[in-house]
């Protein structure tokens, strides 16, 4: 077999391959979707003995001005970590803001972007967000500090803090609302 032939049987093996993986990762996050939040006792007792005080961080608003966690101590607080790259935070997003418009009054939404400087920026994030028409307050975590303080490792990940500042819940991978609003339940008081 001469090595063009090789060449487009190994290409079009690989681009099927994809193909399949993503069917299958798709059919997975489907089957998945919802059953992924948990508490942050570990025990299996439903009363937390040793509330896990939510590590504070420094993120950036649109027009540069620090914010900081702690800030929002008095109401609960659902911290999101996403990227307008990352397909599963894309597909979560109307549910966040549909909670949002309902909700946003008695709890503090922040979606806190990864903002890397060259996957994602300040420019394609605010340019996702304006364009799907999303009103959810957006913080940019271009310095990592949120990012370091809760060891997000992959994407979305989704923190439930209730109002005393204690971390109750999270996820790590997309929710839809009625997950979104079993954490929620959580923290309120």
């Amino acid at each position: 077999m001469g090595k063009k032939k090789l060449l487009l049987v190994l290409s079009t093996a690989f681009v099927l391959l994809l193909i399949v993986a993503g069917i299958l990762y798709q059919s997975l996050l489907k089957n998945h979707e919802g059953d992924n939040l948990g508490s942050s006792d570990s025990s299996e007792n439903t009363q937390q003995s040793d509330p896990i005080p939510a590590p504070d961080f420094v993120v950036f608003d649109v027009e540069g001005n620090r914010v900081i966690l702690s800030d929002f101590r008095g109401k609960p607080v659902v911290v999101n970590f996403w990227a307008s790259w990352c397909g599963p935070c894309k597909m979560e997003m109307p549910d966040f803001e549909t909670l949002y418009q309902r909700m946003g009054d008695e709890i503090h939404f922040l979606m806190v972007n990864m903002t890397d400087g060259s996957q994602e920026t300040l420019e394609t994030a605010s340019t996702f967000i304006a364009d799907s028409g999303y009103t959810f307050p957006v913080y940019y975590d271009t310095e990592f500090s949120a990012a370091i303080s809760y060891g997000v490792r992959s994407l979305p990940t989704t923190y439930f803090i209730d109002a005393d500042g204690y971390a109750v819940a999270q996820a790590l991978s997309a929710i839809d609302e009625a997950t979104i609003l079993r954490g929620i339940d959580m923290i309120r008081s």
